[in-house]
């Protein structure tokens, strides 16, 4: 426990002492052990982020972050979740008396000083007449967003397991300090693991790069590994914001899932590539980490504006389409971008209608439900829009009506995406093939490919 905290300070968190800020204590930072948000932090927060609002509107949106109204757990979460990442719609009345709208920012995404990074030890917590007491609770601007559960490697009854099962006491017994809970670890000082809400046993799973370069060395603490990989303060909100999606399946059931270290990782360098290939900048770039090489790294010979962003290879059965999914929501949002069309592109019907159900799960992650272009003259509806659309189709819809045609230009617009699923397979023949009409209907879009199938670099 002392390491984390170490590693954690290290990282950029302040840490403070459970019994120390306990209800009761000189220091309390709470009025009773049954809450579990530390108010006047978030209260300060709130003020800090939102210079322009009133207090009335400041005190909605602390309303409604520490009160939510959805009776599950996970649907609470998703809730909560949308308000950390869009903001809190608050209103209040101005002098002249007319109401007003606004969004309230809970966090400062792009600048991570501007938020306010706490780690509490043994932070005893009652519900229910059940009083617990994790080990590590990471607060960012006083909302705990993190649970880190520890076990003792020198006793040899208590494994990594041990934790998994002590964070679903937890879960039932102390359920409000996990409505805004974005990730949850584990480790017996050995071994670590990372995981969502709602991920069983075989989906805690290690995270094993600390910068993206390359896997970290095996000699250090898997722990350290996962402090200093992913609660870094700039990742951590990376992984808030772009790589935590609830999947609903349409009846009820909700899945809160998070990306592998390798998706997070080879999103990141895709968005850079996306941005290189369609030459659209970002402005006011925010001070980031040097760009790194993940594992295969960057070929040279990508240049500014050449439309082709390159392929993200994956095993077989790492999670090829909820990447493509991160990778989307994550260019959507991108505001170099400007509220760009997507194209995902498959060569079969199966996997249109496959991929179309993993990106309709996820549609909270594209802010917009996708769309399956229908036929021909359906994709060329969809994709002569001004902007935005995240749009399915399979590749034989590209195909002019006479063989020999040129196919009809469909938009001119630069910050036009297309995704290609399995892109080696069918998608060559730049003189009258599937290749050559694509880019005819789309001049200049910028494409990606996707493949779990081994490839010769």
């Amino acid at each position: 426990e002392q390491a984390a905290l170490a590693w954690l300070e290290s990282a950029g968190w302040s840490v403070r002492n459970g019994p120390a800020i306990a209800p009761g204590e000189p220091a309390a930072e709470r009025d009773d052990y049954g809450q579990v948000v530390l108010a006047q932090r978030l209260l300060d927060a709130l003020a800090r982020l939102n210079p322009a609002l009133p207090a009335e509107a400041l005190d909605d949106a602390f309303r409604k972050l520490t009160r939510p109204e959805e009776a599950e757990l996970v649907a609470r979460s998703r809730a909560l979740h949308r308000l950390l990442v869009d903001g809190v719609t608050v209103e209040y009345r101005t002098a002249e008396g007319e109401i007003r709208g606004a969004q309230a920012r809970v966090i400062n995404f792009d600048q991570p000083s501007a938020n306010d990074w706490l780690a509490v030890n043994q932070f005893s917590v009652t519900e229910n007449k059940h009083a617990r007491r994790p080990d590590v609770v990471l607060f960012v601007n006083g909302l705990p967003l993190a649970v880190v559960e520890l076990k003792n490697a020198a006793d040899e009854s208590a494994t990594i397991w041990s934790a998994w099962q002590q964070l679903q006491t937890y879960k039932a017994e102390i359920a409000s300090l996990f409505v805004t809970n974005a990730l949850l670890a584990i480790s017996d000082g050995v071994e670590a693991r990372v995981g969502t809400l709602t991920a069983g046993r075989e989906w805690f799973k290690p995270w094993r790069t600390i910068a993206g370069e390359g896997l970290a060395d095996p000699h250090l603490p898997e722990l350290q590994v996962v402090i200093e990989g992913l609660c870094a303060p700039q990742r951590f909100l990376d992984l808030v914001r772009d790589f935590i999606v609830y999947e609903d399946d349409g009846g009820g059931r909700i899945a809160k899932k998070m990306a592998g270290y390798h998706q997070f990782h080879a999103v990141q360098v895709a968005v850079r590539e996306t941005l290189r290939a369609a030459e659209l900048h970002r402005s006011g770039d925010r001070v980031a980490e040097p760009a790194g090489r993940y594992e295969a790294g960057k070929k040279p010979g990508g240049k500014p504006g050449d439309r082709r962003v390159g392929v993200v290879w994956h095993t077989q059965g790492s999670g090829k389409s909820l990447t493509m999914a991160f990778y989307a929501g994550r260019i959507i949002r991108e505001p170099a971008m400007e509220n760009p069309t997507i194209v995902m592109l498959t060569d079969r019907n199966d996997l249109d209608d496959q991929l179309f159900g993993t990106f309709s799960r996820c549609k909270d992650l594209l802010r917009q439900p996708p769309v399956q272009a229908e036929s021909r003259l359906n994709l060329r509806e969809l994709l002569s829009v001004a902007a935005g659309g995240v749009v399915f189709t399979t590749l034989h819809k590209f195909f002019p009506e006479e063989k020999g045609d040129r196919h009809p230009t469909l938009s001119e617009r630069r910050n036009i995406v297309v995704i290609a699923d399995e892109a080696h397979r069918s998608q060559y023949d730049f003189i009258d093939g599937y290749a050559r009409h694509m880019r005819d209907a789309l001049p200049h879009a910028s494409f990606i490919g996707f493949t779990g199938t081994p490839i010769e670099l």
